[in-house]
């Protein structure tokens, strides 16, 4: 069988496309870039993938691992050739069953292929099973070369190296025998062995059961009859409660209809006692109008406080208002004698300042005179036109400065004067008392203000307590006389509406008694209470009646229970059977039993035989295995290793060259020891799948491979694809650069993905 072309929309591959050559093809991607997922899918077309398979810790199960990255559905095509002929092969969903679907056709024709199914593909076109196509020519994703025992492929290969043919082994021989065996002995589904014992121990329990029923039946016959009398004495019992309750309640019943007679009297009496007043206002009107006499007596004492009031702050107003009165400041209000107090003494601001400026002046004229008289007379005697003429010249100016110095002098003294007198209309000595005296009558002109404020609100106050006094009165009044118009003062009202009170209260209790008696003689009267004279004393029972009810109920239950398990039991009583019948079916199991253990000692005695044999066939088992892994070993190192020994579970110890004493893989380097795998699956592919030429599938299997070891294994990899064809996966490029060139070997380069 040879691979052309493979199709698959799978994992991250979404409809890509891969094809391959005949021989080794050396396919190269960088790491999730999908190499692995075809290989998975690869194996996947031929098998199928296991529906069954679940995730676990550290586990994904196929159907999860490579559910498409797109949402769209897992589907793949796969061209092959085989027997001559172009092969396609589809696979895709089926409902919810990845994989589900299956065609195989030839190429071209879209004819059938006649027994090439679903479940048949991989072993039909390989010749194997999946468990010994994985173990031997599929190193799947991580490049584990190791090869581990199973079944199938224990027998194929003993069956190979042993006979030549697939068909004789010591499996399907040991599988036959142990078949017999567990017919015997195994279980009770298929060892007739355990289900004639436990059809004995079975019938032994039937007749054990058969006598403990008998028992049970005598016990619950006993127990039914006692708790039938039990039931009976309870249900006296609670015949003589229901007596003594109904007499009981005959008793109420007579009392509530006495009590209802004397609320009936009671009402009747009230009602005559009512006639003597007009229409009785209700309740409500009769509290309020209590409220008002209430308001009335504290309305009193307030309105004498507010006379009081009123008084006081008129006194205090009248003080006030003395003491506002200042000729000052005339009729006028507090603010108007700060603005007035404010402008003189801004006018004493005004003539103060005056005055200072003229004084400040009368020196500096002075010294002007007397500069000028000397400067002039200076000047005459520097011109020389005598002196006499510049003296009177000079005399003249000094005098017309000096008068005007004396002429500012008196300016000033008139702006202090003009000063003083606006001190002097208050009588302070500055202007600073001035403004307190404005401000001090402000403030009592204020106060006064205030005063009257409270006159005011006194009055108010008061005036409304009066008038509200005079309405209430008026109110009351007119109320009262509408049922007691004999009142004539506020103590007569008083005494009229505590008498209206209490006669509607007293209404309203013998209203309430009477509906509670009316209602006590009706209920009694429903629940079945009569006139009937009284009837001789029953003597009262130990338990209550609640305490009898409830053991009634239980010894009830318990008789049901009893008469239940009774009927159970004579039931299973009738069918377990007859016991004679039952020892005759025990003894003639017993003697089957003895018979067929007799087979079972036979056979193994068989078996025992047949591993014997199958000691001598194991010495022929690993020869043939070893010659060709070591075969191949040799090869992968360069003759450094000549020699490979496997035991059954295919675990590998290799000798070196020159060496005496095997080393085990544990004890090897990682690359040597994945030398010595990769020759014990090239082995184990040559005796179970060389004959189908079937692909050998190898995922970064030289991985650990060094430089060297990686060329010995292409070169040897190169002769094997001459006769089968070889898809190897890399992450690396150094095994491209190696086969560059190289007949029988194709190389290409997967995209990495994005």
């Amino acid at each position: 069988m040879r691979i052309k072309r493979m199709t698959a929309t799978f994992g991250g591959l979404t409809e890509q496309r891969l094809e391959l050559a005949p021989g080794l093809n050396l396919i190269q991607a960088p790491n999730e870039s999908g190499k692995s997922t075809w290989a998975g899918f690869l194996k996947a077309m031929l098998y199928g993938i296991d529906t069954r398979d679940r995730d676990k810790k550290g586990h994904l199960a196929d159907k999860n691992r490579y559910q498409p990255w797109s949402g769209a559905p897992m589907e793949g095509e796969l061209l092959l050739e085989w027997q001559g002929r172009d092969v396609t092969i589809r696979r895709g969903p089926r409902g919810s069953v990845p994989f589900g679907s299956f065609s195989a056709v030839y190429t071209g024709t879209e004819e059938p292929v006649p027994g090439l199914t679903a479940d048949t593909c991989g072993e039909l076109l390989l010749g194997v099973g999946r468990e010994v196509f994985e173990r031997s020519a599929f190193v799947g994703q991580g490049g584990s070369l190791a090869v581990t025992a199973a079944p199938e492929l224990e027998r194929r290969i003993a069956a190979l190296v042993s006979s030549g043919q697939e068909d004789v082994s010591f499996s399907q021989a040991e599988g036959r025998l142990r078949e017999w065996l567990n017919r015997r002995r195994v279980n009770r589904s298929v060892g007739r062995i355990p289900q004639l014992e436990e059809a004995l121990a079975q019938a032994a329990a039937v007749r054990r059961e058969a006598e403990q029923v008998n028992s049970e039946v005598n016990l619950l016959s006993a127990e039914r009859a006692g708790l039938a009398r039990r039931r009976e004495e309870l249900a006296a019992e609670l015949e003589i409660h229901k007596a003594l309750a109904r007499r009981e309640l005959n008793r109420k019943f007579r009392q509530a209809r006495a009590e209802l007679a004397q609320a009936e009297a009671e009402q009747e009496a009230l009602r005559q006692e009512q006639a003597r007043f007009l229409s009785l206002p209700d309740r409500e009107e009769l509290k309020r109008a209590q409220g008002d006499l209430a308001l009335l007596k504290a309305l009193e004492p307030e309105i004498r406080q507010g006379e009081e009031a009123l008084a006081q702050a008129e006194a205090e107003l009248e003080q006030a208002r003395a003491r506002a009165v200042d000729p000052q400041f005339p009729g006028m209000t507090g603010d108007e004698a700060v603005q007035k107090a404010e402008r003189d003494t801004a006018e004493h601001q005004r003539w103060t300042e005056k005055g200072r400026r003229c004084r400040k002046r009368v020196p500096m004229l002075q010294l002007a005179g007397a500069a000028a008289a000397v400067l002039i007379a200076a000047g005459g005697m520097m011109a020389g036109g005598g002196l006499f003429p510049w003296i009177w010249l000079a005399l003249a100016a000094y005098g017309v400065l000096a008068a005007a110095s004396l002429l500012s002098l008196s300016a000033g003294k008139k702006a202090d004067a003009a000063g003083r007198r606006v001190l002097e209309r208050y009588g302070v000595q500055g202007p600073d008392e001035v403004i307190a005296l404005a401000r001090a009558y402000r403030e009592r002109t204020a106060a006064a203000d205030q005063a009257a404020q409270q006159v005011r609100l006194a009055r108010a106050s008061l005036s409304e307590r009066q008038a509200r006094r005079e309405n209430t009165h008026t109110d009351l009044f007119q109320f009262v006389h509408s049922f007691a118009p004999e009142v004539k003062d506020l103590f007569g009202c008083s005494a009229a509406l505590s008498l209206a009170l209490n006669l509607e209260e007293r209404e309203a209790v013998a209203a309430a008694r009477l509906d509670g008696a009316r209602r006590l003689y009706e209920a009694l009267k429903a629940q079945g209470g009569r006139e009937e004279p009284e009837e001789p004393a029953l003597e009262r029972p130990a338990r209550t009646l609640e305490e009898t009810a409830a053991q009634l109920g239980t010894a009830q239950a318990e008789l049901e229970r009893a008469e239940r398990q009774l009927n159970m039991a004579l039931g299973r009583q009738k069918a377990v059977g007859d016991p004679a019948a039952l020892a005759a079916e025990e003894e003639a199991l017993s003697r089957e039993l003895e018979r067929r253990e007799g087979e079972y000692q036979a056979i193994s005695a068989a078996m025992e035989g047949l591993k014997a044999a199958n000691a001598q066939l194991q010495e022929r088992f690993s020869p043939e295995l070893n010659r060709r892994a070591a075969d191949y070993l040799s090869r992968l190192t360069g003759g450094r290793y000549r020699e490979v020994s496997l035991d059954r579970e295919l675990d590998a110890s290799a000798t070196e060259e020159g060496g005496v004493l095997p080393r085990r893989a544990l004890f090897l380097s990682k690359g040597t020891v994945d030398q010595i795998y990769l020759a014990v699956r090239l082995a184990v592919y040559d005796l179970c799948l060389k004959e189908r030429q079937a692909p050998l599938v190898l995922d970064d299997a030289l991985a650990a491979f060094d430089d060297r070891r990686m060329a010995l294994a292409l070169d040897l990899l190169v002769r094997l694809a001459e006769d089968r064809q070889i898809l190897l996966f890399t992450c690396q490029g150094r095994e491209a650069a190696c086969l560059a060139g190289r007949p029988g070997a194709a190389v290409q380069s997967l995209p990495a993905r994005m």
